[in-house]
């Protein structure tokens, strides 16, 4: 199937890595559909990347909601039929820096699971049976290498001093979700992956990192454009495997 012919789905993409990741998907030729929890700014944004002649199109769609997840879904199913690409990339960080991971609170734990993992596997589930009528799906999970296990207890490892525990732990669960989900799909004509972008530079670290967010989105387009000899299960950034 060409690219102008495909149907993809990025979430948390009003700015940032995600809608970089829209931008570079549409730029393929790729119908994407730019999603964020907050209809205006998605509409904002997709009228901004419209002006450049790029096709896509805003959603609503809050990860952390299941009624606006099904709603979505539905939108979806109504508009095109099928989903080829689904790009989970929305995600936060709200770890207090300096303390101590038994320092943080309860309350940061379940906001951070309530988006980076249970609001991903649940946006999944919404979007599988779409998935499973394209010709080739294709599912990307952003992880971060901050969720490698083997780096947090290598102490000559460059993330090791890099304890935000809520966060990092969020994205090792990732990491694992697509291991089970890659199981479940194995056979099938849908690919599962998870990537890490890079440190990038944007508003959840204060404008801090190495790489801009054209650079960052670079993993997750190329795994959402996989063949399908590519690869399934695997924990990706750029053409580095990583460690679990």
């Amino acid at each position: 199937m060409n690219a102008s012919q495909k149907i993809a789905l990025v979430t948390g993409a009003t700015r940032g890595i995600g809608r970089q990741t829209v931008r570079q998907l549409a730029q393929a030729g790729v119908h994407t559909l730019l999603a964020g929890r907050n209809r205006e700014r998605a509409v904002e944004a997709t009228l901004e990347l419209q002006a450049l002649g790029l096709p896509v199109e805003a959603i609503a769609l809050d990860v952390a909601d299941a009624a606006s997840i099904a709603a979505a879904a539905r939108e979806v199913e109504r508009r095109h039929g099928r989903l080829d690409i689904l790009v989970n990339n929305a995600g936060i960080l709200l770890d207090e820096v300096g303390k101590a991971p038994s320092e943080q609170s309860l309350e940061t734990w379940r906001r951070t699971f309530d988006t980076n993992l249970f609001g991903l596997v649940a946006t999944t589930q919404a979007f599988l049976p779409l998935l499973q009528r394209a010709p080739a799906g294709r599912i990307v999970n952003v992880s971060s290498v901050l969720g490698s296990i083997a780096l947090h207890l290598d102490p000559s490892s460059f993330i090791y001093d890099f304890k935000l525990p809520a966060y990092n732990v969020s994205k090792s669960a990732v990491n694992a979700w697509t291991a089970q989900l890659a199981y479940e799909l194995r056979g099938s004509r849908i690919k599962v992956n998870t990537i890490h972008p890079g440190y990038v530079k944007t508003d959840m670290n204060g404008g801090e990192g190495e790489i801009g967010v054209a650079e960052g989105a670079r993993t997750s387009v190329r795994l959402a454009l996989v063949d399908d000899d590519g690869p399934q299960g695997g924990f990706f950034h750029q053409e580095q495997v990583l460690p679990w």
